[in-house]
């Protein structure tokens, strides 16, 4: 668990299964450790949001805290060894996560990554204000290029990056692909060219503008563009996502007041990235949605986008996993934070 000892992390596994103890129980699994140095412990565990204190003098006890649950290192091959059926996780939709990451938003990114993030956005707005408008504009299409080629693989269109290139510049189809990858690909670009053309709209979300996304990200695919009135099942996972239209509503209307109130853009960018995909609004196009979003907040907030090129497929999907079934966030930040960078370097720095 990064810079945790083996003892502060023996203590975390024994609060979770005790839920509350006082430093009197916990002496009990450490005989030969004072009491002194399990306190010194206890409070390097609080310094860094792991767990809370609970009453005063002799009614203190500790517990685990929601942002430990939140950012907690998870083994993945460990995790995902296991069959979907295997895993223990929580199968329905956690309403009281809006809660918990309203409470450690503030927390979510280490002083580290936001010193991090804040160089390379400098980078980013140094590089792009040194491009002349003709080129600024030629990035942007190398970057919706390799962003509607990943973003689609992720979903299984079979188009290769070349081909992708072709369709987008060109509007030539490979016919040995489908209508369906053509068109995927096809909404990526219109989507982007939506939010670049009207970028201050996203500086607050709301139903409307995400259903302008959604609408544009499935036009002319077989997909209802209204919000789920049915249970939807998700490949990979005993995750079950809300079945009713009114509580879906009402998870979004959380979702905008908590990125809204945000004020750290890339925050903003985790919280959208994590959630849209873990309430599935809609039928289908739940992820490419939330990708879409994200980016819509950074262009915003004059961050560079993301195309998610160099992203492993199969890590991004156990990022997202993660945040179903355990409502871990940790991995995600992590990759978009990869993301981010790998952007900032690789686009509108010619």
């Amino acid at each position: 668990m990064g810079n945790l000892n083996q003892r502060q992390e023996k203590i975390l596994e024994i609060l979770l299964e005790e839920k509350n103890l006082n430093i009197n129980y916990l002496s009990k699994f450490f005989p030969e450790i004072s009491q002194k140095t399990l306190s010194r412990d206890l409070n390097f565990l609080q310094e860094i949001n792991f767990i809370e204190k609970n009453g005063k003098a002799k009614a203190t006890s500790y517990s685990l805290s929601s942002f430990y649950e939140l950012n907690k290192t998870i083994n993945r091959d460990d995790y995902f060894s296991k069959e979907t059926d295997e895993r223990a996780i929580q199968k329905a939709f956690v309403f009281s996560i809006f809660e918990d990451l309203q409470k450690n938003s503030s927390k979510l990114l280490t002083q580290e990554e936001k010193k991090h993030i804040e160089t390379l956005t400098k980078k980013f707005i140094e590089n792009k204000s040194k491009l002349s408008t003709t080129i600024i504009k030629k990035e942007f299409e190398r970057l919706t290029i390799e962003l509607a080629w990943k973003s689609s693989k992720i979903e299984g269109n079979t188009y290769s990056l070349l081909d992708t290139e072709t369709l987008l510049k060109t509007g030539i189809k490979n016919p040995q692909h489908s209508e369906e990858d053509a068109q995927m690909l096809l909404n990526h670009k219109s989507t982007i060219e939506h939010i670049l053309s009207d970028s201050e709209e996203y500086k607050q979300l709301n139903i409307n503008n995400l259903i302008d996304l959604h609408s544009l990200l499935i036009s002319k695919l077989a997909i209802d563009k209204h919000i789920r009135r049915r249970l939807v099942g998700i490949t990979g996972t005993n995750y079950r996502p809300l079945d009713n239209e009114f509580q879906i509503k009402e998870a979004l209307e959380k979702t905008f007041d908590l990125v809204n109130n945000e004020s750290e853009p890339f925050i903003k960018a985790i919280l959208v990235s994590a959630l849209l995909a873990y309430i599935q609004a809609f039928e289908d196009a739940n992820k490419r949605l939330s990708r879409m979003t994200t980016n819509a907040i950074l262009i915003a907030h004059n961050y560079c986008p993301l195309s998610y090129r160099s992203i492993d497929v199969n890590e991004y999907k156990k990022a997202v996993l993660l945040f179903y079934e355990q409502n871990n966030i940790k991995y995600l930040k992590e990759l978009l934070i990869n993301q981010y960078e790998f952007a900032v370097n690789n686009y509108f720095c010619i």
